[in-house]
């Protein structure tokens, strides 16, 4: 891992999001000064509008009250020490350590326990000589919540649709590619690292799928609490419906691939069966095409209805020798995904 890792992302924010979170800053900053004129600088408000700027209202629902809890119990925490105890150092350090027990046995998240011993530190620290300071600071978080949704909800909320139709539709092409590359692989000799190599290809399917899925709970947050969401809740089950196929696909490519890799000699391409079996993935490969078009028609102008390949029943005389073993394990597999794909027959 390198060390700029630790803090350069993999790839930039939109810029839409930095503007949002830069205005309601600026407009938490403003109003809690104006609505408490004569407190100190409106800190608390600034940060809770920043922190609850999410990529989707969803999330920002959410930092806006996992914010707003933590503030609430470290200020209420920080108060009741202060009236029992004073204000000595020591018991600055006694409410950190409470805060964080407290955080703890409640089982906040990470955000909120922080912000319970945070809040507790600066009610302490700075507002003991105040008076006022602790409700202050809660009036000032609340705003800057509101203000930072607010913001979010007017400018545009986003809608992460397009990353997910970019995820299925890399997923699908490269579903067909594998079918394709077995099909061709099927009708070959192969040296043990051309075997290899087929395997660990078949393999990355996984990683495309789990791709896939995260980009979907990703637009699936994005639509949530969202006003412009209706228009698009019957795309995102579309793409789950297909996505919730090609993976099954993914498995029975990967079940095909291990048992040619596992059961493979220099003869198999001679064998009948095995041509036609090629033939079947060749076809499977053009209505996984096909199928992705259609759930995803909207991603091209270009596009045109193209009938099934996969339109009638597999037949051939039976396989020589003990190599029905492996054409019945790839038949079985191919069988299913014809299934998947809504073949006939």
């Amino acid at each position: 891992m390198r060390f700029t890792d630790a803090f350069r992302a993999s790839e930039r924010a939109p810029l839409l999001q930095m503007v949002k979170t830069a205005l309601a800053t600026m407009l938490a900053w403003i109003v809690a000064g104006l609505a408490i004129p004569d407190g100190p600088p409106p800190v608390f408000a600034a940060i809770a509008a920043m922190l609850v700027v999410q990529p989707s209202l969803n999330q920002s629902l959410f930092k806006g009250i996992e914010r707003s809890v933590g503030v609430i119990a470290g200020v209420v925490l920080a108060s009741g020490l202060s009236i029992a105890f004073g204000g000595a150092s020591w018991v600055v350090l006694l409410a950190v350590s409470a805060s964080l027990a407290l955080a703890w046995g409640l089982r906040m998240t990470t955000g909120s326990a922080n912000q319970v011993a945070i809040s507790a530190l600066l009610v302490l620290a700075i507002g003991s000589s105040s008076s006022g300071y602790a409700t202050y600071r809660i009036l000032e978080t609340f705003l800057g919540a509101v203000i930072g949704i607010i913001v979010h909800l007017v400018l545009v909320p986003p809608v992460a649709l397009v990353p997910a139709h970019r995820a299925l539709d890399a997923l699908g092409e490269e579903i067909a590619v594998s079918l394709e590359r077995l099909a061709h692989a099927l009708t070959r000799k192969h040296s043990s690292r051309e075997l290899r190599e087929l395997m660990t290809e078949a393999r990355q399917l996984h990683a495309l799928c789990e791709a896939t899925d995260e980009a979907l709970d990703q637009a699936e947050d994005s639509l949530a609490l969202n006003p412009r969401g209706r228009h698009h809740r019957e795309d995102l089950a579309a793409m789950r419906d297909s996505v919730e196929n090609l993976s099954l696909i993914v498995t029975q490519v990967l079940g095909m691939t291990r048992a040619y890799v596992d059961q493979y000699d220099d003869s198999v391409s001679n064998e009948p069966a095995v041509q036609a079996i090629a033939e079947e993935l060749r076809r499977a490969a053009h209505d996984t095409r096909r199928e992705l078009r259609i759930t995803l028609a909207t991603r091209y102008e270009t596009f045109a209805e193209t009938a099934p390949a996969l339109t009638a029943p597999l037949v051939f005389q039976a396989p020589k020798g003990m190599r029905w073993i492996l054409v019945g394990s790839l038949m079985e597999d191919l069988r299913r995904i014809r299934e998947e794909l809504g073949a006939r027959g």
